[in-house]
């Protein structure tokens, strides 16, 4: 009898992995965000996505599309933008917006120094990181009081006691004129990158570095994206990679507001060659994980935590029908109704198609 129970024990673990190992959102509605013919849009992630209520806003890069064997199929010859699109009804439909701040992205802007301290908290407030250079920086960034439908001219950003800042969107806000920001910047080598975090207690008008989180990596780390838990605790997920590995995501808990990081484990072990990670989140007190899947078969994916990021669950697949790795740079909202809308870059059905689309999802 215990011969006949372990038989069938063995068979039911064989045979279970594959299937544990992959689900399906229980309902979804893909959608476009941008598309244009000839023409590129990629990477939401380099910009940052904001939302009060239903309405959304997020940013990605318009350029020109150029067939290429492998990599980024842009026209790197041609100038390229910095838009924007705008939903007000979260996420089902979309307007694309062009901001002039953001024209010539290709160009380093000329940045004037904040004088006057940000609120953070103002209830239309958006703040916008941006870099010239995504190995070594420099870095600035823009604000915004009307909801992303103005922004200023660029500001400084320096931090104290870190250098060649490759900053994309990624901030806390802990009062009016207090900020922890999240970034990337070069190793001791030169090569990107480390990651690292920063804090304003001054509107913005200074920036000191707060810690660099981990040791510095033998491959790189950067990108975070980052929430505060209930607890008061910070939580940030890493894109990284290191020689001779699959690039994964990696998960740190701080409980000093950033000074000191812990090492709590890899959400994604294996994304292909590498993806940001987009944390969120959800009204139940779980925290969902996307990030683009830059291996076959190519597409979006993501996970969800019980236990505020010790553990993760079955990888969910939003998106497998990609025809390149030529994708991702997610950024995710939780809905007011409980769907979670998830915002990328994405290629196919046809080979020149680089679009910016939209998966409204329910975990």
């Amino acid at each position: 009898m215990l011969h006949r129970f372990t038989l069938l024990l063995s068979v039911i673990l064989l045979s279970s992995p594959s299937e544990a190992e992959e689900s399906r959102p229980s309902s979804k509605k893909d959608s476009i965000v941008y598309q244009e013919a000839l023409r590129y849009g990629g990477w939401p992630a380099n910009q940052g996505i904001w939302a009060w209520g239903d309405e959304v806003v997020v940013g990605f890069t318009a350029g020109w599309y150029k067939a290429v064997a492998s990599g980024h199929a842009i026209d790197s010859s041609k100038p390229y933008e910095k838009w924007q699109a705008r939903s007000l009804d979260g996420g089902a439909t979309w307007s694309v917006e062009k901001p002039p701040q953001f024209a010539n992205a290709g160009v380093m802007p000329n940045q004037t120094k904040l004088s006057q301290p940000l609120d953070f908290t103002a209830p239309a407030f958006a703040l916008m990181f941006q870099t010239y250079n995504y190995n070594t920086g420099p870095s600035w960034f823009h604000v915004s009081t009307d909801r992303g439908r103005t922004w200023s001219a660029p500001f400084e950003f320096a931090v104290e006691g870190i250098e060649k800042i490759a900053a994309r969107t990624d901030y806390l806000v802990l009062g009016p004129q207090d900020c922890l920001m999240f970034g990337s910047a070069a190793k001791s080598n030169g090569k990107e990158g480390r990651a690292f975090c920063a804090r304003t207690i001054d509107g913005g008008i200074t920036w000191k570095l707060v810690s660099k989180i981990g040791v510095e990596p033998g491959g790189y780390a950067i990108m975070p994206s980052s929430l505060r838990l209930k607890s008061g605790a910070i939580l940030t997920t890493i894109r990284r990679t290191e020689p001779k590995q699959d690039a994964f995501i990696e998960a740190w808990l701080s409980d000093d507001l950033g000074a000191h990081w812990q090492n709590i484990g890899v959400p994604a072990p294996k994304i292909g060659s590498g993806n940001p990670p987009s944390l969120i989140a959800l009204p139940d007190g779980r925290l969902c994980l996307c990030y683009g899947y830059r291996a076959k078969p190519y597409g979006i994916r993501a996970r969800l935590s019980s236990d505020k990021g010790r553990t993760w669950g079955d990888e969910i697949i939003l998106r497998d029908d990609a025809l390149t790795s030529d994708l991702g740079y997610c950024r995710s909202i939780a809905r007011t109704d409980g769907q979670i809308l998830t915002v990328y870059y994405y290629n196919g059905p046809k080979p020149e198609d680089r679009t910016i689309q939209a998966t409204r999802w329910k975990p």
